[in-house]
């Protein structure tokens, strides 16, 4: 903001130093005169209409606004509070899904008897009560549960790898045929007119490799009907 002085003429603005030392000379001020950084902003009628326009409904009380403001605030962040545990929730239910090759055991075992029934096991008692008998056989049947599983979880494991490896060896088989067919081919219409060694013994083994496609694509076809008549066990 401008700095003014007044003396007997009237208002003006006192000299002032550049920085190099030198003196700008004092200026007189014309009366009315406004600087350009002292204008004030124009402002339309709409705006200040809007400046002065209240902001409650009119009639209504500021202590009534205020109380319903707070209550809105309050209402969401319980709202905000219930959306961060439904999210907590669903990540721990996520989480708690069975993992493929994980071996989950049923609700129905008792862990605790069978690690309470460990170390009886194994250490010589004279007088078994009813309470012990029981124990024993609650572990006696839940290490029968998982032993089923783990060779259940073992046959499934066992019949992925063999489907998959059943799969690669189909889908070489049937390479090495479209190939073949494809020399052949090419033999007939003339554009091959003298085969190399190797396009030899490729055709020379066709019919073998169409008998191995055939007794695969039988084995997968059977594995297929015996995995749906079969229900599963688990």
């Amino acid at each position: 903001m401008t700095t003014y002085l007044t003396d007997s003429e009237g208002k003006f603005i006192p000299a002032t130093q550049r920085p190099d030392g030198t003196w700008r000379k004092a200026r007189r001020v014309r009366n009315g005169y406004v600087p350009q950084e002292e204008v004030p902003l124009y402002e339309s009628k709409g705006k200040q209409f809007a400046q002065r326009k209240p902001t409650l409904p009119p009639g209504m009380c500021p202590l009534a606004a205020e109380q319903a403001r707070k209550e809105r605030e309050k209402q969401e962040k319980l709202r905000a509070k219930k959306e961060a545990a439904a999210a907590t929730n669903k990540q721990r239910q996520l989480q708690q899904q069975q993992i493929p090759g994980v071996l989950k055991l049923p609700a129905n075992i008792d862990t605790s008897a069978t690690i309470a029934a460990t170390p009886i096991a194994n250490k010589p008692s004279t007088n078994i009560g009813p309470k012990t008998k029981t124990q024993n056989s609650s572990s006696n049947s839940n290490h029968r549960i998982i032993n089923d599983l783990a060779k259940n979880l073992e046959t499934n494991l066992n019949v992925a790898d063999d489907g998959q490896d059943a799969q690669k060896k189909l889908k070489k088989l049937r390479k090495k045929l479209r190939e073949i067919e494809q020399i052949e081919e090419k033999i007939k219409n003339g554009t091959l007119k003298k085969p190399e060694k190797d396009q030899v013994e490729k055709i020379k083994r066709k019919k073998q490799i169409q008998k191995e496609l055939k007794q695969l694509e039988e084995e997968q076809q059977h594995q297929q009907t015996t995995d749906n008549e079969i229900p599963s066990s688990i």
